[in-house]
């Protein structure tokens, strides 16, 4: 199947961000709201375009390997045709879990680089910390250090992602194929800005810490507080973006370990994430693009970050993370069942997808945040060497 169109789901996001960094509860509520009716719109749009524009040569689908289920899928998803919906408490098939899981990594680069992990039933994991976890000492001597202290278990029960998931009445005349694809993009996508908020933004306080917040800072009601600005970004062409980005990877590559957090260098080459909002990511661009002597516009960034723009990221700020340095985990059955409570959607019925989920940084130093300021005036940068 083709990629769904977002038409009108991508500017509710946006609109739901910029609720969540204003810290209105009320305008949240209704952003949240907009977005899943543009969500479900916007899916329920393109599978009924595609319904119409496929359905006329089945077998050929089928060859092309078109959306099969296996048998436990299409009975599951058959009885909620049947059934006019989920009932009770219900647990997706395992096959479709580990396809909602596949198609977040895929389709969403800030969770498959931040490097989120499926753990299915396990709720608890090891996470290790490789100082420490090899020691010399001699022959016949006593085992030096203390292996344990370099591993430490991390529960993903603690916090629950919820996905709302609105299901059109005449959804359920298409067939399980289409009812089971539906309910998976909506999950997915849900998912995603759940899982992206909190990863990026997350207080801390019944869901995951983000990146932006300070480890180290006074925790107010289990909130942490933001991180403090470690200084001004310009990426002005030339030396200046050098000079800046040097900056950047040599702060993330210190990391103090230990009682007396003696400074440690670690290699931090092609592991450098940057996280900046869509609008500015045009600034950063525009800034860091220059003309070579071939008349060529080119853009590129000393020591090659991962760029990944995010709509939880406030404007005029920009964050850079080292891969590997976050822990992001999903476990548990992903349920789904009926919301009781009142959000108006028109002719659906609305249910809601459960899914234990747990993140925050490695530790203090995984992540640095800057201010922004991209306004460089008309300044021409001299011309850069044809091919660079």
């Amino acid at each position: 199947m083709g990629k769904i169109r977002f038409v009108n789901f991508e500017e509710k996001k946006q609109d739901f961000a910029s609720a969540v960094q204003n810290g209105d509860t009320e305008a949240q509520a209704g952003a949240l709201s907009d977005m899943i009716e543009a969500l479900s719109n916007d899916v329920r749009a393109d599978i009924f375009n595609q319904v119409h524009a496929e359905m006329a040569d089945r077998s050929v689908l089928q060859s092309r390997g078109h959306n099969a289920l296996t048998s436990e899928e299409r009975s599951f998803f058959n009885a909620v045709i049947e059934d006019g919906g989920f009932k009770d408490i219900q647990t997706l098939p395992v096959t479709t879990q580990e396809r909602v899981f596949e198609d977040l990594k895929e389709e969403h680069p800030l969770l498959q680089q931040i490097g989120i992990q499926n753990f299915g039933a396990v709720t608890e994991f090891i996470f290790s910390d490789p100082d420490g976890a090899a020691v010399w000492g001699e022959l016949f001597g006593d085992i030096q250090g203390q292996l344990n202290a370099t591993f430490r278990k991390e529960k993903i029960t603690q916090l629950k992602l919820t996905a709302f998931i609105p299901i059109a009445n005449d959804m359920l005349k298409l067939g399980p194929e289409w009812v089971e694809r539906y309910v998976r993009t909506i999950i997915t996508e849900a998912m995603a800005v759940g899982l992206e908020r909190g990863y990026v933004a997350g207080t801390g306080n019944n869901e995951p810490i983000g990146l932006l917040k300070d480890l180290k800072g006074a925790v107010v009601e289990g909130v942490y507080p933001p991180k403090k600005s470690a200084g001004t970004l310009t990426f002005k062409p030339g030396r200046t973006t050098i000079r800046e980005m040097q900056g950047v990877v040599e702060k993330l590559s210190i990391r103090p370990v230990g009682k007396d957090e003696k400074e440690k260098v670690r290699n931090v080459a092609g592991k450098v994430i940057m996280l900046v909002n869509p609008f500015d990511s045009f600034g950063i661009q525009a800034n860091s693009t220059v003309q070579n002597s071939a008349g060529i516009y080119v853009q590129s960034l000393p020591f090659n970050p991962i760029t990944i723009p995010s709509a939880f990221v406030p404007k005029g700020k920009v964050a850079f993370l080292v891969k590997g340095q976050y822990i992001a985990a999903i476990g548990g059955p992903m349920t789904v069942n009926k919301y009781e409570q009142t959000m108006a959607m028109q002719d659906a019925t609305l249910y809601i997808a459960k899914q234990f989920a747990t993140g925050k940084p490695a530790d203090n130093y995984a992540s640095v945040v800057y201010d922004l300021n991209l306004d460089i005036g008309d300044e021409e940068p001299e011309a850069t060497p044809e091919g660079a």
